[in-house]
């Protein structure tokens, strides 16, 4: 549930992601200080502000840590999540541009 939440954020972004403007793991903080900024309505908040702690410094660098052993493995599947996203989306990439490639260049 909670993954598939990020993977809606993921799609927001989709475009981004797809053009190489960000990555995917690193819309993992914005997502998480987002849903952790505000107050919880449902369950899936309410679990993220349970089991995660995130911290910004001034730099904009930010730390996300599980409080509790289930919080970080909540981080860690997040975070794998988000590399197989990219890696997804980067092969979903490389697929349209040879089908470009070999188009352009009337091979059968």
């Amino acid at each position: 549930m909670i993954i598939s939440e990020f993977a809606k954020y993921l799609q927001l972004h989709e475009q981004e992601i797809f053009t190489n403007k960000t990555e995917a793991i690193n819309l993992l903080a914005p997502w998480i200080e987002s849903v952790l900024s505000k107050n919880p309505k449902n369950n899936i908040e309410k679990m993220l502000h349970k089991e995660i702690f995130y911290c910004k410094n001034s730099s904009n660098d930010s730390v996300i840590i599980g409080k509790s052993d289930s919080g970080r493995t909540l981080v860690k599947a997040l975070i794998e999540f988000a590399k197989s996203y990219q890696n997804y989306n980067r092969a979903k990439w490389i697929e349209i541009n040879n089908k470009q490639y070999y188009n352009d260049r009337n091979f059968s």
